[in-house]
């Protein structure tokens, strides 16, 4: 499963905080992708992974045969997203070969214009994924959790390629 895979897995799965409660984590269906990403990091072979009683995931990918001495390496990324716009299922839409003009959002017709984010120009012939527009798309930090898997895939994948020791966590 490639990045953009894991990207829209991962997106799917409701994780909003509120903001208003003293727990850690601030709302449990955080747990729903944090048990996720254990059951992931185990299939990758990962050692010592654990999902702790405050939703916080940790991994350890030791270092290759001969690189036990070297510098560690750690990946962080959070499951939580904003609360806002959360009510609705997420929909994700994928605009392949995108053109560089206005953007409609296809449930609600809010506009990505041009004139408002100029930036989206510089995008013109990428893929881009957006939300249908009833939802935030949730991208801040699933989209890290999925290079941070991906990455460790590709290590597991790619024996060939040495390294240290890696720990990853993924906080709510």
């Amino acid at each position: 499963m490639g990045v953009t895979e894991k990207l829209m897995r991962y997106i799917s799965i409701k994780t909003p905080c509120n903001e208003k409660a003293d727990s850690v984590p601030t709302s449990t269906c955080q747990f729903n992708l944090a048990e996720i990403l254990v059951e992931e990091l185990k299939e990758l072979g990962m050692d010592q992974v654990v999902l702790d009683e405050r939703c916080f995931v940790y991994g350890i990918l030791r270092a290759s045969e001969g690189y036990e001495d070297c510098k560690k390496l750690g990946f962080i990324a959070h499951m939580d997203t904003v609360s806002e716009f959360c009510e609705e299922e997420i929909v994700p839409v994928v605009t392949k070969q995108y053109n560089g003009e206005d953007l409609t959002l296809q449930k609600c017709g809010r506009i990505l214009s041009v004139k408002d984010f100029p930036h989206l120009k510089e995008l013109k012939g990428r893929t881009l994924i957006t939300s249908d527009g009833s939802t935030i798309l949730g991208v801040d930090d699933k989209a890290g959790i999925a290079e941070i898997m991906t990455a460790i895939d590709y290590l597991k994948q790619h024996p060939e390629i040495k390294h240290g020791c890696i720990k990853v966590a993924f906080t709510p």
